[in-house]
């Protein structure tokens, strides 16, 4: 019985020790500096009770690109080149459901957004190709291309900045950065 007991003893003693050793340090990766956002339409499609199980209409993954003191439109970003409208990943946008953009009917699905910024209109471009790194734009797979007015705002935005304001028949996905502010309206059934 002594035996026993000492063996006891001897095994909780091993299982204390060993369950002490912690794992070898992982080295996780610092912040980005364009950290990847979501948003959503309806703008509170994550914050719903569990009893309500409608599903975002619209989702964008962009990464938020800082202005850090710099003047953007035309010096960072060039003007009448394409840009993955935002930083790292191209940006993607998902549709619940067909949507109209421009006078293109685009079904519902995952597609990626590009813009060419001018000085005063943007063309917005729906691209069929999704998760690619930088600027790995192919031209042949544009869904659709639809030029929106810049508007110049007051006070400068200091990282990229999307939104959704409503509209009778859709939403506008409204872009801002700078001093520099566009909206694309996208049309669906509400």
């Amino acid at each position: 019985m002594k035996k026993l007991g000492m063996c006891l003893v001897l095994a909780l003693f091993n299982f204390a020790v060993h369950a002490q050793k912690t794992p070898a340090a992982i080295k996780f990766p610092s912040l980005d500096a364009s950290p990847l956002d979501a948003l959503y339409y309806p703008l509170n499609a994550t914050k719903v009770k569990k009893e309500d199980t409608s599903m975002p209409i619209i989702k964008v993954l962009y990464s938020r690109p800082q202005r850090k003191g710099r003047e953007i439109f035309g010096v960072l970003e060039q003007f009448d080149k394409v840009w993955r409208l935002g930083a790292n990943e191209s940006t993607e946008i998902y549709f619940d459901r067909k949507v109209t953009i421009g006078d293109k009917k685009i079904k519902a699905g995952t597609y990626s957004l590009f813009a060419i910024p001018s000085k005063d209109k943007w063309t917005i471009i729906v691209n069929k190709q999704t998760s690619r790194w930088g600027l790995n734009y192919d031209e042949t797979k544009d869904l659709v291309r639809v030029d929106v007015p810049v508007t110049k705002i007051e006070k400068p935005i200091e990282a990229l900045s999307m939104t959704f304001t409503d509209l009778e028949d859709g939403v506008n996905l409204v872009i801002a950065w700078d001093f520099t502010q566009v909206a694309l309206p996208i049309h669906f059934k509400k």
